[in-house]
């Protein structure tokens, strides 16, 4: 009997529980075994005042961009009680995000070809002349700002949205010191340069970094764990698929 490619290997995910579950069945599928070790969280806000603020005059604006899908669950339920306008056009980050307009009843949607990230969705010819634009970006708190920046120096009057805040749950890497220390931990899925600030903060000092492999599904992530020289293999796309082959190559 053939032996499953990722038997014996352990691989901690660190997307929010929810998010991981995809992953987590194909990792499980191949053989492999899972630590579940969110670095973000995804809560709703204390107070919506701002954002409701924010969305009252959106019969104002041209287009609507959600920068993930957990921006749509968030921000959804109170647009819909708006008067969206017919002329509202809809932009995403990538597939996921569309598909989770696309469960409220957004059929046409906007978003970026082979990459799904912010350069990506600016270079589409329908986000290049943006003079006198309307833009509002729903989003969680804080987060890039080339997306906003580079609509405004074309002529876009920019608005932001924030409907949700992430959270760090964990305090230490004991969990993963511990199954590293016992020969249990051989990769590590990062993807968000958030969660890799927030495992780098906690991590940063351990010595067995240099012996797992960090698994991330763009350059970017990369950056960090690269200048410190730590073993990083990078996705060719962002897919659950494209991370588990990933994984394949690291063992």
């Amino acid at each position: 009997m053939t032996a499953l490619p990722l038997a014996g290997v352990s691989v901690a995910i660190t997307r929010p529980s929810d998010q991981a579950k995809k992953l987590t069945s194909c990792i499980e599928a191949a053989g492999g075994h899972v630590i579940l070790f969110p670095l973000i969280a995804i809560v709703p806000l204390n107070d919506y005042s701002e954002f409701e603020a924010n969305i009252a005059n959106i019969a104002c604006f041209d287009w609507v961009i959600f920068i993930s899908s957990n921006a749509v669950q968030h921000s959804m339920p109170f647009l819909l009680k708006q008067k969206l306008p017919n002329t509202l056009q809809f932009a995403a980050i990538g597939p996921v995000t569309a598909n989770e307009l696309q469960n409220f009843g957004i059929k046409k949607v906007t978003i970026p070809e082979g990459r799904f990230d912010s350069e990506s969705l600016l270079s589409l010819p329908s986000m290049q002349d943006m003079q006198g634009k309307k833009v509002m970006i729903v989003r969680g708190v804080g987060g890039r700002e080339v997306l906003a920046e580079t609509l405004q120096s074309r002529g876009a009057d920019v608005t932001f949205a924030e409907c949700y805040q992430r959270i760090n749950p964990q305090q230490n890497v004991e969990a993963l010191t511990t199954t590293w220390s016992n020969h249990q931990l051989q990769a590590i899925v990062v993807t968000s340069s958030e969660a890799m600030r927030h495992f780098l903060d906690l991590a940063i000092d351990a010595a067995w970094l240099k012996d797992v492999t960090i698994c991330v599904n763009h350059a970017r992530i990369a950056e960090q764990p690269i200048q410190l020289g730590l073993k990083v293999l990078i996705a060719d796309a962002p897919s659950d698929e494209a991370m588990l082959n990933t994984l394949l190559r690291a063992h």
